[in-house]
Parts: C-alpha cells; sequence; structure tokens
C-alpha cells in the first residue's frame, strides 16, 4: 500500500469517527425531554411547564422576560436588548438539539430567574409545554 493510500485511508476513518460523534452528540428535543422524565422520575406536564415558563420565581424575572410570552415569537434579553431566536421547536429547528448548549442554557437562565439550578422535573415541564407551542 502505498503512503498516499495509507493516509487517505487513515483521513477518511478519521473524518468518519468525527462524523459519527457529532451524530451521536445531536439529539431531538423528544430525546432530551426522555431524558429529563427519566432523571425526574415522573411524566412531564405540559401544563405546569406553561405555568413555570410565565411565572415570575422570587425575583423580577421569569421566563417570559426575556423570551417573550409566546416562545414561537422572537424575545428580546431583559437588560441587554438583545435579540433571541425562538425558543419553541416548531418556529426554530435548531433548539434543544445540542445537550451540552440545552444544559448551558437551562443552567445559566435557571440561575438567573430562580436564583438557582432546575430540577430535571421542571425542565422537563417546560420541554413538554415548549413541544406544544406552534407558531
Amino acid at each position: 500500500m502505498s503512503r498516499f493510500t495509507q493516509l487517505t485511508t487513515q483521513l477518511s476513518a478519521a473524518l468518519l469517527t468525527g462524523m459519527m460523534s457529532m451524530l451521536a452528540a445531536a439529539a431531538t428535543p423528544e430525546q432530551l425531554l426522555d431524558g429529563y422524565r427519566n432523571q425526574a422520575g415522573r411524566a412531564p406536564q405540559a401544563a405546569q411547564g406553561q405555568t413555570f415558563f410565565l411565572t415570575q420565581h422570587g425575583g423580577q424575572w421569569s421566563c417570559a422576560s426575556c423570551h417573550g410570552s409566546r416562545p414561537s415569537d422572537e424575545g428580546k434579553h431583559a437588560s441587554t436588548g438583545k435579540l433571541i431566536r425562538p425558543l419553541a421547536p416548531a418556529a426554530n429547528a435548531q433548539r434543544f438539539t445540542d445537550p451540552q448548549k440545552v444544559e448551558k442554557w437551562f443552567k445559566r437562565n435557571c440561575k438567573d430567574v430562580l436564583e438557582r439550578e432546575c430540577t430535571a422535573a421542571e425542565k422537563a415541564d417546560v420541554l413538554a409545554w415548549l413541544l406544544t407551542v406552534q407558531p
């Protein structure tokens, strides 16, 4: 086997491995919801998720303060004014497809709104509701 063939084979294998890991990291909102359901040990409650999303929790903010009361529309950050793309997966196909990003934003936003991290049940409830929201 020539050196060129060896390098081409190695490069192809590396690219294939990289693509497979990217696909393994990809998720669907439904897969994430299943994970939160399993962690919470109970079925998600979409109505509770809607209430949670719209309610101020201890401080002056709710999830809706930045994401808007209609998460199928664009929101705007309450203090910076930065535009936020729609949160509902039906209005923004990129939402809830990267588990690391989902966890990062849940952690940050829950600390802003609740002054603590969200529980798996709270995440499940909110995501269950967001999956029902249509544009």
